[in-house]
């Protein structure tokens, strides 16, 4: 799957960032398109999905209230809003095409990312 990411860059706390993801071609209907991030020294973890078919979102717990996702289910294309930005968001963001949920946990099932867009939030 081909992922097309954009957006990202540094920011100050409290602004305000916008990330795209397009996946031309996407065929993976039954699974949720989102972000995944990763800081240095740290895994990978869910931020948010966005589930084009009845247009259920999902948010990691500590983006809740600031992030928003949204999405272009004719294109493929997902989005994330990022406000009230913190220091503790610097990371690569990276866009997944298939999410699912088990477990207790958000994870990428077959493993597709995207190239990954960096994050840096200044204090």
């Amino acid at each position: 799957v081909q992922l097309v990411e954009s957006g990202g860059g540094l920011v100050q706390a409290g602004g305000s960032l916008r990330l795209s993801c397009a996946a031309p071609g996407r065929t993976l209907e039954s699974y949720a398109m989102g972000w995944f991030r990763q800081a240095p020294r740290q895994e990978r973890e869910f931020v948010a999905a966005l589930v084009f078919s009845n247009g259920s979102t999902y948010y990691a717990d500590s983006v809740k209230g600031r992030f928003t996702i949204s999405g272009d289910n004719a294109e493929n294309t997902v989005y994330l809003q990022m406000d009230s930005l913190k220091p503790e968001d610097t990371a690569v963001y990276y866009c997944a095409p298939d999410i699912a949920y088990g477990a207790g946990t958000y994870y990428s099932e077959f493993d597709y990312w995207g190239q990954g867009t960096q994050v840096t939030v200044s204090s």
